[in-house]
């Protein structure tokens, strides 16, 4: 197998499972109580193998695991990869406006003011941006599309599907 294939799939792994993580852990429940909910009956050490991306995940089982977390399985995986910042160019990305405001980067300074405007119509200071707007915007920075879709996606917004259950949307 392709070296770099086996870094993205274990990249990929890693970032599922610390979602699948984050998300258990904000829902309250440990291994065992989230085991216990699934209709699969898998036990804890495989659980921890998600988690951990030492293992990984069926799409029924990254399904499964999602329905019982109350969270729609493309959010988390949209998400995950976003947090790893892992094929950024394919994701609506889900960018923080208020933290991005407190960022000092000199080149990116140009958004502040868009990241202001949008405020207006997005209160909750959370904003989906799909790859075409994500490719307009570094136009208007002077940057390359991967330059600014990076800086985007550190601005993921803390309180996401751990509070909601569900993404924003426009």
């Amino acid at each position: 197998m392709d070296p770099h294939g086996d870094v993205t799939q274990q990249a990929i792994s890693r970032a599922v499972g610390e979602e699948l993580r984050r998300l258990r852990e904000a829902r309250g429940w440990s291994r065992a109580q989230l085991v216990a909910r699934l209709p699969s009956g898998i036990g804890d050490r495989t659980l921890l193998s998600y988690e951990h991306g030492t293992r990984h995940l069926t799409i029924l089982r990254f399904i499964e695991l999602c329905h019982t977390l109350d969270v729609p399985a493309p959010s988390l995986l949209s998400q995950a990869l976003q947090r790893a910042r892992i094929h950024l160019q394919n994701l609506v990305l889900l960018v923080d406006l208020l933290a991005m405001l407190h960022d000092r980067s000199d080149k990116f300074r140009p958004m502040h003011q868009w990241a202001r405007n949008k405020l207006n119509d997005f209160p909750d200071g959370v904003v989906e941006l799909p790859p075409s707007s994500v490719r307009e915007l570094a136009t208007f920075v002077g940057c390359s599309y991967p330059e600014l879709a990076n800086y985007l996606a550190r601005f993921i917004p803390e309180k996401d599907m751990e509070n909601e259950g569900v993404t924003p949307s426009n």
